[in-house]
């Protein structure tokens, strides 16, 4: 019989490994937090955290790609935490609210990485 979680969990999309700094907000907090991310997909980010925000808590995202030039920005959901796929512990945030552009280069980062 499977664990109810497991019956429960929806197929993920493609994560593929990436360590982009992320600046995020949440509501009770003024200021960015720092953090380096694990993974992404199209779906969702792994944020690496020694203090991740508690499960359901809306965040604020921003990245910065390599050369600095593009942001990808967008609202996002923590949607677990615990180990990454790395071995790193964290958060899981689901992406909920992103503009079409930051769609695009997220989707462009993915299949570079899944190409690889």
């Amino acid at each position: 019989m499977a664990d109810s979680d497991d019956a429960s969990r929806t197929p993920r999309a493609p994560r593929v490994p990436v360590a982009i700094l992320i600046h995020y907000r949440y509501e009770s907090v003024q200021e960015f937090v720092a953090e380096y991310t694990d993974d992404i997909s199209m779906s969702g980010v792994f944020i690496r955290s020694d203090k991740p925000r508690p499960i359901g808590s809306m965040i604020y995202l921003q990245m910065t790609l390599h050369d600095g030039s593009k942001l990808i920005e967008g609202f996002g959901r923590v949607a677990r935490v615990g180990v990454g796929s790395r071995g790193q512990f964290g958060m899981g945030v689901q992406f909920l609210r992103f503009d079409d552009e930051s769609k695009a280069l997220i989707e462009i980062l993915v299949e570079t990485r899944l190409s690889k």
